[in-house]
């Protein structure tokens, strides 16, 4: 095996290493919030040397955007179920299960502190939103391509995933099915 197919090779010792930064990260964000904690402190937790960090994600901001669109992809992708309204509806209760589990507030608000810190940081929050934002409009394109009738991304935005995040932030859970099912009946 040559050393470019060893790279790209799924698993092995650097997706532990990924896995165990990423929920470093996670578990210092929970613990202290965005902004309170360094690199180094993210390695010992994780067992790596904090120059396996700077080599792989370069700065603090870059690993934080990588931990949450991570964590947003893995938990919550963009379905595909043959409708708008069963994708909606499907996407709106993944988030919904995502933001209400054990690291989903810690998540949450490490994407919102990344929208609002500095200069770098609002850049990984703009990086964050424009991904999320590219995903939601594939899923919304997909529609239109079958003929029905789609929101805007900016649209799913506010009137599904705004709210969730407001009610998770100010602690105003559960996000119950018949909750979000109203969410997305509103918005179609």
């Amino acid at each position: 095996m040559n050393e470019q197919e060893r790279t790209r090779r799924p698993g092995g010792r650097s997706a532990r290493v990924g896995a165990q930064v990423h929920q470093a990260v996670t578990e210092l964000i929970g613990e202290r919030g965005y902004g309170n904690f360094t690199v180094g402190e993210v390695a010992a937790r994780a067992g790596v040397a904090d120059s396996s960090i700077y080599r792989r994600w370069g700065s603090l901001e870059t690993l934080l955007t990588d931990v949450a669109l991570t964590r947003l992809n893995a938990q919550s992708p963009m379905p595909d179920t043959g409708s708008i309204a069963g994708d909606l509806r499907t996407y709106a209760a993944q988030v919904a299960r995502e933001i209400t589990g054990p690291d989903g507030p810690a998540v949450l608000h490490l994407a919102v502190a990344l929208s609002s810190s500095g200069q770098q940081g609002k850049q990984a929050g703009a990086d964050l939103r424009a991904e999320r934002t590219r995903q939601l409009q594939t899923m919304l394109d997909r529609a239109r391509d079958r003929g029905e009738p789609a929101p805007d991304a900016f649209e799913v935005l506010d009137h599904i995933l705004a709210p969730m995040y407001i009610r998770v932030l100010f602690d105003m859970v559960p996000l119950t099915p018949d909750y979000i099912d109203g969410l997305v009946d509103r918005l179609l």
